[in-house]
């Protein structure tokens, strides 16, 4: 705004001269109003990060935030507590070997002491593995002529195809360390060359991980008929670089399962050709990422979400009304951890009610903090609004999501459970890089959901995973726990 005696200056100057000066000083005015505009819009970009927002903790940078937990303190000191057992090696009745080390002469007087019986024994053990190497087996299989004619010949046992090979317990270790440890076909040769001393080719790695793909072949499908009957399940994706280029992997997780698929889509058109959501009955856990509400399902959103969002609105524009929702938020899990400890299945309807209606108030106080008012001018598009104003209307529109896990207690609080089985897909892609090919993004995702469902169900994965090289097929038991 210009200063009140330019103003009258002007009213001093010909009609014309006063119209033509006013209309150049609005359209500055719009300029700068604009500039000031985006000034605050990347101010607000440069402001988040993985505290505070959904930005991965990679994007910080040199910067990173101070850590703030939203734990309280317990007031005991770090580290284990009195009472506390702790876990050691421990001796065993039976060891494998044995080595018994002999006195043969006393250090004192020097007399020989070879064949007077010990006073007594002192023990210990050490715990290590025996050189490792590959064992060979040669199976031979008689072939003997009968007295009538025939030629009879003994058959090798299930597995034993070819005149050499390699066996399950090798394979599955294979797999176990490119897609459980991640590492890449030359660490894994490496890994074998340094332990067995033997040699492998890329080749070989290569079509061993496309026989574990093809054998999960069932188990996947089997997969996805469970999680769509689940009555909870979490639901996210992530980028993944295939090609060179960003596309996406689909994630789908339980208590007892895991499923992943790499789609080039990150929206409805691959949630629809994953088939899971489609036919999906149960609570959707997941972020406020609109292609979920596409589904005809209960959906619950992700409060650690909703947490860093509000910590933003707080740190960025000072606002109290998010302070208090986050101490809400917090109670209410709070109150529903205490009464699962107590055996409760839910919370009394007072419970329910109180808290419900201080959350209705912070927003509307949030609301009333952050007015808006329709423009007069329409441009293209909705119009635009603050950030805390979206985020108080997302809590005003959304209630029933947001609170799902303090009326059900079958919803967890959080999305955190589907964000872990995703999060070792960027450790996969800083140790290797992106993937050379779209099949083989589809192998190590269908081998992975294999993985991690097998390890949350308490099953010894590299045993799992031999198993796929056998007729003892565990895979189809796994997918329907």
């Amino acid at each position: 705004m210009l200063p009140e005696s330019i103003h009258q200056a002007i009213k001093k100057l010909p009609s014309e001269s006063q119209v033509l000066i006013e209309a150049i000083v609005l359209y500055y005015e719009s300029k700068v109003s604009d500039q000031e505009a985006r000034i605050k819009e990347l101010e607000d970009q440069i402001s988040k990060n993985s505290r505070n927002s959904s930005k991965p903790p990679s994007s910080d940078g040199y910067s990173k935030p101070s850590p703030k937990s939203r734990r309280t303190k317990s007031g005991r000191k770090a580290g284990g507590q009195k009472g506390h057992k702790g876990t050691n090696l421990k001796m065993v009745d039976s060891p494998d070997k044995t080595k018994v080390h002999k006195v043969k002469r006393c250090a004192c007087c020097g007399d020989n002491l070879r064949h007077q019986a010990a006073d007594r024994i002192e023990r210990r053990q050490v715990y290590d593995h025996p050189p490792l190497k590959l064992i060979i087996t040669e199976h031979r299989a008689e072939v003997k002529w009968c007295s009538c004619g025939h030629l009879n010949k003994a058959k090798f046992p299930s597995g034993v195809d070819h005149y050499v090979q390699y066996g399950p317990n090798i394979k599955g270790l294979l797999v176990y360390m490119q897609d459980y440890q991640l590492l890449p076909y030359d660490r894994t040769q490496e890994f074998v060359q340094d332990l067995f001393g033997h040699c492998l080719s890329t080749g070989t790695l290569y079509n061993i991980r496309h026989r574990a793909f093809e054998a999960l072949t069932d188990f996947e499908d089997r997969l996805k008929l469970l999680l769509a009957g689940a009555i909870v399940a979490g639901f996210d994706e992530t980028g993944i670089r295939i090609m060179a280029k960003r596309l996406w992997l689909h994630s789908c997780s339980t208590d007892q399962h895991a499923y992943y698929e790499a789609h080039a889509k990150r929206g409805q058109e691959a949630m629809d050709d994953i088939g899971i959501l489609p036919n999906f009955t149960g609570v959707a856990v997941h972020d406020f990422w609109k292609s979920y509400y596409r589904y005809n399902c209960k959906h619950s959103l992700c409060n650690a979400h909703l947490l860093r969002d509000l910590i933003f609105i707080k740190e960025r524009f000072e606002q109290t009304w998010a302070d208090d929702l986050m101490g809400l938020l917090l109670k209410m899990k709070a109150a529903k951890e205490k009464a699962i400890r107590q055996g409760k299945s839910g919370l009394s309807s007072a419970t329910l009610s109180k808290y419900r209606q201080q959350y209705d108030q912070i927003v509307q106080d949030g609301l009333a903090a952050n007015p808006f008012e329709i423009p007069e001018t329409k441009k293209k598009g909705r119009p635009k609004k603050t950030p805390p104003r979206n985020l108080v209307e997302r809590f005003r529109d959304y209630p029933e999501d947001i609170l799902r896990f303090f009326y059900d207690f079958n919803v967890p609080f959080d999305n955190n459970f589907s964000e872990r089985d995703l999060r070792m897909m960027k450790v996969k892609q800083k140790i290797s890089g992106c993937f050379r090919s779209f099949q083989g993004a589809k192998c190590f995702a269908r081998i992975r959901s294999f993985i991690i469902t097998a390890r949350k169900q308490n099953l010894n994965v590299f045993k799992a995973l031999s198993n796929l090289f056998t007729d003892n097929d565990i895979s189809l038991q796994l997918a329907i726990i």
